[in-house]
């Protein structure tokens, strides 16, 4: 069952990829699956070669196997689930990429 831990906030690639080190040594990480923001048809747009870019640069710093997935309707999915929970739009905000990420891996384990 897939678990929000936190969110890394955007700064520059050399600062992400140390503190991504850190967690995986930190929790074990034995794999990292990455959102893969495909277009509502399932085309890939400008974002995705972004994605792309951004994972070819992270293999060179982390050496472990890595997933593209299809991110379509996790932010739908967690706002549904912080509404389910009952918290304000207000109590929102910071939440809903901790719970998209959880439900992007929950959905590459529930088809595993």
């Amino acid at each position: 069952m897939a678990s929000p831990m936190r969110t890394l906030q955007h700064e520059k690639f050399s600062v992400n990829a140390e503190a991504l080190k850190a967690l995986v040594a930190e929790n074990q990480v034995v794999g990292i699956i990455i959102g893969y923001p495909l277009n509502m048809d399932g085309s890939e747009g400008p974002r995705c070669q972004s994605v792309r870019a951004f994972v070819r640069n992270l293999e060179a710093v982390v050496a472990l196997p890595m997933l593209l997935w299809d991110e379509r309707l996790s932010s739908d999915i967690a706002h549904a689930q912080m509404i389910e929970g009952g918290l304000r739009a207000a109590q929102r905000g910071d939440k809903v990429d901790k719970l998209a990420a959880a439900a992007i891996l929950q959905s590459y384990l529930d088809q595993a």
